[in-house]
């Protein structure tokens, strides 16, 4: 593993380089795009706008050779513009996780958690768990705050979720989909997971596939070296209201979100915490990968250190 140094904390005038790692953008998000922009040139920021924002190469933002070349590009805040499917697919190419001659923030989630536990795992620090460019400015104004705050070196405020497994743990902290990263189990882009704290959110997923997902954790003994799980937002994860009373004859025969995702990890013998604000619904909070962290499975809170 290289150590390398902590990126510095931004100061006004710092560029921003856009960055098409996964899924192509559609025309319709150039908008959301624009806002987005806004908010961190509000920040005394200066983005460098991508030359070709709608670059495709089937449902790519374009060729892996071009994707990775955005990840080469020389400046103190990489921000992705949207996730999707693709960022794995560049960590064939060994460019993609060289250690950069002057450190970097590398922000964004859901696909982009490839990226992010990859150069954790490669000990290149700097990766931002938090929303992309595209979806910046639908949030909250704390998380908007949260996020500037971190990227300029304010300290950040504890979360709150709600604590499912009395107790505390304090180490690393891993946060991601858990989807893209359970397809990093058993390659050498998984970070070390021993006493780390791990955060995992998700989008889309049925609750047997969520289950399917954390048995192949315990299967490889990955859940069982972590000290301490945190589960964010898990959003169209679950049936609505209105599906459960369309068949509430067969309701004896499932198991909701929140009853497999404490099931998978009630007899682990960690702190758990469930509903923290970050993942795929607004509020997405910013989260520092690789930062010191204390879960608190009482109180629910997950505070930097």
């Amino acid at each position: 593993m290289t150590t390398q140094t902590w990126p510095s904390p931004l100061k006004a005038g710092d560029r921003v380089q856009l960055v098409a790692a996964s899924s192509a953008l559609q025309a319709e998000a150039l908008t959301r795009l624009s806002e987005g922009i806004a908010v961190v040139e509000s920040w005394g920021l200066e983005v460098s706008e991508h030359p070709q924002p709608l670059r495709s190469w089937g449902y790519y933002a374009g060729s892996d050779a071009e994707r990775s070349s955005d990840l080469e590009a020389k400046a103190p805040l990489l921000a992705c513009l949207r996730g999707g499917w693709g960022s794995a697919r560049l960590l064939e190419r060994p460019r993609t996780l060289t250690p950069p001659l002057a450190p970097h923030w590398l922000l964004g989630f859901s696909d982009v958690t490839s990226l992010l536990w990859a150069r954790e795992a490669a000990g290149i620090p700097g990766g931002i768990h938090g929303p992309m460019l595209t979806t910046l400015a639908a949030e909250p104004s704390w998380s908007q705050e949260r996020l500037k705050a971190l990227l300029f070196g304010s300290a950040l405020a504890p979360i709150q979720g709600r604590g499912w497994s009395r107790g505390q743990a304090e180490g690393r902290l891993l946060a991601g989909n858990l989807t893209v990263a359970t397809h990093l189990l058993g390659t050498p882009h998984l970070p070390e997971l021993e006493g780390a704290i791990l955060l995992l959110e998700d989008v889309g997923e049925a609750p047997y596939r969520i289950d399917r997902m954390l048995t192949h954790w315990r299967l490889c003994g990955a859940l069982q070296r972590l000290g301490g799980i945190g589960f964010g937002s898990f959003k169209d994860c679950d049936e609505t209201e209105e599906e459960m009373e369309q068949e509430a004859d067969a309701a004896a025969s499932r198991f909701s979100l929140e009853q497999v995702l404490r099931e998978r990890t009630a007899d682990l013998g960690i702190p758990v915490v469930g509903e923290l604000p970050f993942g795929h619904d607004c509020g997405n909070a910013a989260l520092p990968m690789g930062r010191r962290a204390r879960l608190d499975g009482s109180s629910g809170t997950l505070e930097l250190l």
